[in-house]
């Protein structure tokens, strides 16, 4: 079995452990009826519609 030689410092581990704590920015769309930011695959906040279908009564 492989045994490594030295110690592994602590700022090379906590360079590889970093790597997969990295944040991504959300994905914004344009609403296709009101033309609002929002998630994709959520129905929209300000008009209540989810693939061209009103989905929520918005007051």
């Amino acid at each position: 079995m492989a045994v490594p030689k030295r110690k592994t410092s602590k700022a090379r581990r906590d360079k590889r452990r970093a790597s997969s704590q990295v944040l991504t920015k959300a994905t914004v769309v344009e609403c296709p009826q009101c033309h609002e930011p929002k998630l994709p695959h959520r129905v929209c906040k300000s008009c209540g519609y989810y693939k061209n279908k009103e989905v929520v009564a918005v007051e």
